[in-house]
């Protein structure tokens, strides 16, 4: 049996080009971890939601950025709506599968329930108050 040549290259082709693009999965998934990992590290107070401050986009991430808001300190947020490869790739990163997540100094804080609870008792406001940049 004999293979015809434009065959066996056309067989070489889809093997490079599956680990080509395998390759370049991996790599953009390494570089939004980084993206995510940079984030956290350069913002003391930083909240990933559905929407913006102003205008949250789900009742979870109101919630949540109205007990950060109470708490008067600034903070960075991200709209994993507006950023699909964040969504996607955050809960990897933290381990943690919904949306809004608080990180205060690195640390994941948690979601709306939490950050509510946090809130209600008076620990949100001092853990927000200790992480904030001195101006």
């Amino acid at each position: 049996m004999r293979v015809r040549a434009s065959a066996l290259l056309d067989a070489r082709w889809a093997v490079l080009n599956f680990h080509f693009l395998k390759f370049r999965r991996e790599r953009v998934f390494m570089d939004i971890m980084e993206v995510i990992k940079d984030q956290i590290e350069s913002n003391s107070i930083l909240l990933y939601m559905k929407g913006s401050p102003n205008q949250p986009l789900c009742g979870f991430s109101a919630r949540t950025v109205q007990a950060v808001m109470e708490c008067g300190q600034k903070f960075a947020f991200v709209d994993v709506l507006s950023n699909q490869e964040v969504r996607t790739h955050l809960p990897k990163y933290a381990n943690w599968p919904t949306f809004p997540q608080l990180w205060v100094n690195g640390e994941l804080v948690g979601g709306c329930d939490i950050i509510t609870d946090m809130h209600a008792k008076g620990e949100l406001k001092a853990l927000l108050d200790e992480a904030a940049p001195a101006e």
